[in-house]
């Protein structure tokens, strides 16, 4: 932690703040923080990394709109303290295309097969289909299905969507011979 830091969670705890440090990798960037032992990650992600992708919806876990890996993982970052993220690596949406802007193939299957019309749930749906294709390369109909049914869609009827990740599964398994 730099000096700086330091001065400043020593100033917040005597004023009778309830902080923390903390150190997160996001997408790549290292981000040492000060933050109230409360906040959520979501809140962290958007508000002092700037990175707006991650969306909050029903801030109860229920919806999926947050979604984020964490160190490689699924999860909910409207239910976790950033605290508990401290040391870890996290890959927002924001993170999955390449540095020169090209699409993770996921994201280009999903837009080729009209995966989403408003797309405030896209980035929740995203990341859980990238945590499922790092694990199963060859995920079937129905392993797609359960691992996106903790994501909600308001518009799409989930069709398209699924068959996003069918595409995806395809463009991967090519790229790979």
């Amino acid at each position: 932690m730099t000096d700086a830091l330091t001065r400043r969670l020593d100033a917040e705890r005597r004023a009778g703040g309830d902080v923390i440090d903390i150190g997160l990798v996001v997408n790549g960037e290292r981000h040492d923080l000060i933050v109230e032992a409360r906040r959520t990650l979501s809140d962290v992600i958007r508000d002092d990394c700037g990175l707006t992708g991650t969306h909050v919806g029903c801030e109860h876990g229920v919806c999926g709109a947050c979604t984020v890996l964490v160190d490689g993982e699924p999860a909910r970052s409207c239910l976790m303290f950033a605290g508990q993220a401290d040391g870890a690596e996290i890959t927002t949406i924001e993170g999955l295309a390449g540095p020169d802007g090209t699409l993770h193939p996921i994201q280009q299957a999903m837009m080729d097969a009209h995966g989403f019309q408003c797309a405030f749930c896209s980035p929740g749906f995203l990341m859980s289909a990238v945590a499922l294709l790092a694990e199963n390369a060859d995920p079937s109909r129905a392993e797609i299905r359960e691992e996106l049914s903790g994501n909600l869609c308001r518009c799409t009827g989930y069709q398209s969507i699924v068959a996003g990740v069918e595409r995806a599964v395809e463009v991967m398994k090519a790229s790979a011979r």
